[in-house]
């Protein structure tokens, strides 16, 4: 089980001790992501993330790195929509020294203009990278088409455009209004005492600023009548697809039935749609689909790779799987694997330190609270096959379905009509 404190401030330390592993896990979690973001700052947050590894009032950026992989540790961060997360990893005992380095990136960073320079050239190459990979620029492309004038529809990274506009005073004051006791958690797992970690934190947490947890911009309704198609063309060898479904958020009831209608759909070599389109047919040589639950939404995502002259049979194939959940809920037999797969697969996930971290941090901030694994499996088992036909036919409807395409197509003309259920 995992335990819980929350200090006077408001700040939350969130454990799960495992007793014989080794090594020790922890994040530092602040409940603000790219969906926080105005648009003229769209990269905000992830450029802070860059720049707390770029020195503080006590660490240059090499000695920050050293006194981590100096005791065999590693260090590294994220930022998604919901959060942002610092986190890091090494033998048990070095625990202090892991939060010591974390901590000081949290409260002692001092923004160099050199660094911030030089750090803003470093994320403009990471956006060229993603651009040179169709695969990846094609999930970009989708989220601006699901979400159209929204912060989920924009680049975590950000733009050219708003990197060059962004200064000091922008990244220090987003971080100051933002960073507080009220939406951030310390998570850690492993060879750990939970009261240990409280003692180590409450030794930083009045040096926090006190704050309420900040607010988001919420997903509004999309007025969307048929299928939306966004077609990029590039002189590349495959086409690249991504079509969204937009989905339900991670507190509704329906999340359980959607996680097994996408471990059905996609999810693995026995899902249907890699059973057809690349086992049956031969179409592709990789195609998953997976679902992505925020805090009022949610999509589900089915990803492939494929030659373009294969696009048309392709999409109706897709469509026809799509379709056969709305006619026919699931048999009980593949009902029985589904549930199997997830249940393995949680706990395959949960063996190591740093999943279990992960784990608890993006569960106490999306829901202030953390499941039990055994609860999390409960829920999946009561799952029924009507369930899933019901969860199908709520989301799987024309007017929810956008399709993103980076291809040597010049036209999308026609795909639309491919889409229709």
């Amino acid at each position: 089980m995992y335990r819980v404190t929350r200090l006077d401030n408001g700040l939350a330390v969130v454990t799960k001790s495992m007793a014989q592993r080794a090594s020790v896990s922890v994040g530092v979690w602040v409940g603000v992501g790219s969906r926080f973001e105005p648009a003229p700052l769209n990269g905000v947050c992830h450029f802070i993330e860059h720049m707390l590894f770029k020195g503080t009032r006590r660490r240059s950026p090499l000695q920050i790195s050293q006194a981590v992989e100096g005791i065999g540790g590693y260090l590294n961060a994220f930022t998604s929509e919901d959060h942002t997360c610092y986190y890091s990893k090494a033998r048990h005992d070095h625990l202090p020294e892991l939060l010591n380095v974390l901590m000081d990136m949290f409260l002692n960073s001092t923004f160099p203009q050199n660094e911030i320079r030089k750090e803003r050239s470093v994320i403009k190459e990471e956006i060229l990278m993603y651009l040179d990979q169709p695969h990846l620029h094609v999930q970009e492309l989708l989220n601006e088409t699901l979400w159209p004038d929204h912060p989920l529809g924009r680049n975590i990274v950000g733009t050219d455009e708003t990197l060059d506009r962004m200064t000091r005073r922008h990244l220090v004051e987003f971080l100051r209004r933002n960073y507080h006791s009220g939406n951030t958690v310390i998570a850690a797992a492993g060879n750990l005492k939970h009261d240990d970690i409280v003692r180590e934190v409450t030794r930083y947490a009045d040096r926090i600023p006190t704050s309420d947890a900040a607010r988001t911009m919420p997903a509004v309704d999309i007025i969307q009548k048929e299928p939306w198609v966004r077609l990029v063309t590039r002189d590349v060898e495959q086409t690249q697809l991504a079509m969204g479904i937009r989905a339900c958020s991670r507190h509704d009831e329906r999340r359980h039935a959607l996680r097994l209608l996408n471990a059905m759909l996609g999810e693995n070599m026995s899902s249907r749609l890699f059973q057809v389109l690349r086992e049956d047919h031969g179409l592709v040589y990789s195609i998953y689909s997976s679902a992505s639950l925020v805090e009022d939404v949610g999509t589900l995502t089915i990803s492939a790779g494929l030659d373009t002259a294969a696009l048309p049979r392709a999409l109706r194939l897709i469509v026809q799987e799509l379709r056969g959940f709305l006619e026919k809920a699931p048999s009980a037999a593949e009902m029985r694997r589904a549930r199997e797969y997830l249940i393995g697969q949680i706990d395959l996930n949960l063996e190591g330190t740093e999943n279990q971290m992960m784990a608890l941090g993006e569960q106490y901030l999306g829901y202030g609270e953390v499941s039990s694994t055994a609860a999390v499996k409960k829920k999946i088992a009561e799952v029924t096959p009507g369930m899933v036909r019901k969860v199908a036919r709520d989301f799987f409807r024309p007017e929810n379905i956008c399709l993103a395409l980076v291809s040597p197509l010049k036209s999308d003309r026609g795909l639309r009509k491919l889409l229709q259920f």
